[in-house]
């Protein structure tokens, strides 16, 4: 049945998958940006962001990701 509707709609299976996981990709990258832009534009994260301290978190970050890469390279 499958087959037939496939035939009459003049498409083959794989395009017509390929366009549709394109088309969600787009969609779900425009909605990130989007819901993104709603939270930064929200003014106490903006205040929030502006108070965190970047170079902190990334020092603090570091012994983790040294910690992961001797388990990974066992």
């Amino acid at each position: 049945m499958a087959a037939a509707t496939m035939i009459r709609s003049g498409r083959s299976e794989p395009e017509s998958n390929e366009t549709r996981d394109t088309l969600f990709l787009l969609g779900g990258l425009s909605l990130i940006l989007f819901g993104t832009g709603l939270v930064v534009t929200n003014p106490m994260v903006r205040k929030l962001m502006g108070e965190t301290n970047l170079g902190g978190l990334l020092q603090a970050a570091i012994p983790d990701m040294e910690r992961y890469m001797k388990i990974r390279s066992m």
